[in-house]
């Protein structure tokens, strides 16, 4: 078991855990990248990894003002 470094959850890391068989659940993800100044430094969860990714492509569609 793997602990989640965002909100101390525990989950099945496939690159960490011994007993997980082949890739990580996370290679099936889109790619993300690190919270800035963020000191979460680790695996986060399905649940953390995903709202971030989430955010993350919220944040790439949302209208930019031109002002």
């Amino acid at each position: 078991m793997s602990l989640c470094t965002l909100c101390g959850a525990t989950f099945h890391c496939g690159q960490a855990d011994p007993v997980a068989a082949g890739a990580c659940w996370c290679m099936a993800l889109p790619p993300a990248v690190p919270v800035p100044g963020s000191t979460a430094i680790g695996c986060w969860c399905p649940a953390c990894l995903q709202a971030h990714i989430a955010a993350q492509t919220a944040a790439k569609r949302a209208p930019t003002s031109s002002k």
